[in-house]
């Protein structure tokens, strides 16, 4: 059963990659999309045998390297960490699938489509169920290159390319720390299996190594390496800038990475190495401030984004920031809590927004929507159960996730717990009205489409709207159904050893203990975002605009993302470009090619196409040249050659 949910989409990929032109579209679409649902259905019932049954289960797959003193097998890790992945991510991937077969019905490349996201399924499925470094590094690398292929998927465009290579490079940023992590550990352990690593720890707490003629703790150094490639593949502050801009690619692709797939394997990475990162106080408490910075920074650039998937793009930064700060106070339960719920929720704004899209004939800019709750009614309940869920309205999923995030930062003891804490309570507010505005610049108000636009709206077709309704179940039931496993009274079973805490780690105590104010504030933040949000886009929408205008250079900053961009532009891209240009210019042009293929080979040909001209094949010019050879003669020998 669960080799079986690991490689049916790699079947699928195989089956629509190599043989899609003979068995067609719709051959592809069923192949695929039927493979997953039953990978998907395996998924639940793993769920069932490993994380409420209390098993864990290890499957031996096949040896995978033998060289010299590393060794390492292919084997998958089942336990309830790996089943909550599998079931979040086979269910998304199976609905983005289905919703895709009415969103990609008149692309031309639908075969290749199906492929690439069957790809990536397989891969972070690789990723979950791996029992070692190396093995989650391939998965890790896989969910790279197929979010290459699935963000510049429409490769016409010059902005999917780009946006393609931005993910892929700012990626490996992150993954030379992850790999540089996993070299640490096998230098320090001489192993890469998760459980062989995790029982060397305690013995390497107190140790260093010589690192550039400085003493470095080993195990902070090890989390910090391993981090960094979380921060990248998780978008976190300073290695974000990718994610935006991944919404390039169909909008199904947006829905798959940023729900369920590669932005949550970071947060998978943290709470699988929790038995390490336990050991360094100094690393939890750079995952607390990265995560918060994240939370608040991603939430200030969501309030002024104007198409309709860049606003909930960073609302998913925003999001991933508060998983992080939950794991830097070390609270992994929680974290993990708030990304199965989010998977819902975040799934459904993606999907829902691609309807929006879809009814809108392409348009994404919320600046020329308006009224379509109307036209679109049931994309319209959708996005508010989406809405109500990001937002944390009371028993949705976000409320007792995101809620239990908070009061975990407030009843955390690591140096920057407040700042979290603080930081969160105030996203919260920021999350409230941008999701709102959100929902009041594109379903009410007047419309601003033009009027041939507004002629063709139309509700999506029942292949994109059911994976919308199941969604939304999710959205709205999920944190009351799993709250008492995954961070409630039955907790410690339903994890067993697939998450680890030390022994002076209370957190899940002391945050069920948190002032009433304090457990009450996010829900208060909430409703201020949300009261904000209806007198800027509903009673005053002239208002917006105004404020724009008198706060023009804080309205740019934000609208410019922070200019991170122009200034890593600045920093890194100009003159990388420009020690490209000097070594082109003067490096190879002139100094190589002058001193070589322009310098002493061009003389040499030049004086052999002179040595050549002389070479004419007439008999009379050889004899011409002969006689003024003897007429030298005679004449050196007349003028005193020979005494």
């Amino acid at each position: 059963m669960y080799s079986a949910i690991v490689f049916l989409p790699l079947v699928g990929f195989l089956t629509a990659g190599l043989f899609g032109r003979w068995i067609g579209v719709r051959g592809s679409q069923l192949v695929t999309s039927g493979l997953l649902v039953a990978s998907a259905a395996l998924s639940v019932a793993a769920f069932v045998n490993v994380a409420l049954g209390g098993v864990t289960e290890h499957v031996q797959i096949l040896t995978w390297i033998d060289s010299g003193s590393f060794e390492t097998d292919w084997r998958l890790r089942i336990d309830t960490l790996t089943s909550v992945m599998l079931v979040v991510v086979t269910s998304v991937s199976a609905l983005v699938h289905i919703y895709s077969i009415g969103y990609m019905s008149h692309d031309p490349q639908q075969p290749r489509f199906f492929a690439y996201l069957s790809l990536f399924t397989f891969a972070m499925l690789a990723l979950v169920t791996a029992d070692n470094f190396v093995q989650l590094f391939f998965g890790w690398e896989g969910v790279g290159l197929a979010s290459y292929l699935l963000i510049g998927f429409w490769y016409q465009k010059p902005s999917a390319n780009a946006a393609a290579i931005k993910a892929f490079v700012v990626n490996r940023v992150g993954d030379f720390g992850l790999i540089l992590g996993i070299a640490t550990i096998f230098l320090m352990v001489g192993s890469v299996e998760f459980d062989t690593v995790f029982k060397a720890i305690p013995g390497l707490a107190n140790k260093s190594f010589l690192f550039l003629g400085h003493e470095v703790p080993v195990v902070t150094t090890i989390c910090l390496l391993l981090f960094m490639g979380a921060m990248g593949k998780s978008a976190q502050f300073m290695l974000h800038t990718w994610l935006p801009d991944a919404m390039e690619g169909p909008t199904p692709v947006s829905a798959l990475i940023h729900a369920a797939t590669m932005v949550t394997a970071g947060v998978f990475l943290v709470a699988r190495c929790s038995p390490i990162f336990e050991y360094s106080e100094t690393a939890l408490t750079v995952v607390t401030f990265i995560g918060a910075t994240t939370a608040f920074f991603a939430a200030t650039i969501g309030l002024v984004q104007n198409d309709i998937k860049r606003v909930i793009a960073y609302s998913t930064c925003s999001q991933l920031g508060y998983m992080f700060a939950a794991l830097g106070v070390g609270a992994y339960e929680v974290a993990m809590f708030h990304l199965f719920t989010h998977a819902f929720f975040k799934a459904l704004l993606f999907l829902g927004s691609g309807s929006v899209i879809h009814a809108m004939d392409g348009e994404q800019d919320m600046r020329k929507m308006g009224g379509l709750y109307k036209l679109v009614p049931a994309t319209y309940a959708m996005m508010l159960i989406g809405t109500l869920a990001l937002t944390g309205f009371p028993l949705t999923a976000g409320y007792f996730s995101k809620d239990a995030i908070i009061e975990a930062t407030f009843a955390g003891h690591n140096p920057v717990h407040m700042y979290a804490f603080g930081m969160t309570v105030f996203a919260a507010f920021l999350t409230s009205f941008y999701s709102w505005r959100l929902v009041f610049m594109t379903f009410h108000g007047t419309s601003r489409a033009d009027h041939h636009t507004l002629e063709h709206a139309h509700e999506s077709p029942l292949v994109m709207l059911v994976p919308l309704i199941v969604l939304a179940i999710g959205a709205l039931g999920a944190g009351i159904v799993f709250k008492h496993y995954f961070i409630g009274e039955g907790h410690e079973a339903f994890w067993l050893e697939a998450i680890y805490r030390g022994t002076s780690n209370h957190i899940m105590h002391a945050m069920h203990e948190v002032p009433e104010w304090a457990a009450n504030l996010p829900t208060v933040m909430m409703a201020l975002g949300f009261g904000l949000s209806w007198y800027f886009y509903i009673a005053r929408p002239d208002l917006p605009v105004e404020l724009a205008r008198t706060q023009a250079p804080l309205y740019k900053f934000l609208l410019n993302k922070w200019y991170f961009d122009e200034l890593y532009d600045w920093i890194l891209v100009k003159p990388a470009f420009w020690i490209g240009r000097t070594f082109w210019k003067f490096g190879d042009g002139r100094i190589i090619d002058g001193i070589g293929p322009d310098g002493v080979a061009a003389r040499v040909i030049d004086v052999t196409r002179g040595v050549v001209r002389l070479q004419t094949g007439y008999v009379y010019h050889y004899a011409f040249a002969m006689l003024l050879g003897v007429a030298a003669l005679a004449t050196y020998f007349m003028l005193g050659g020979v005494h």
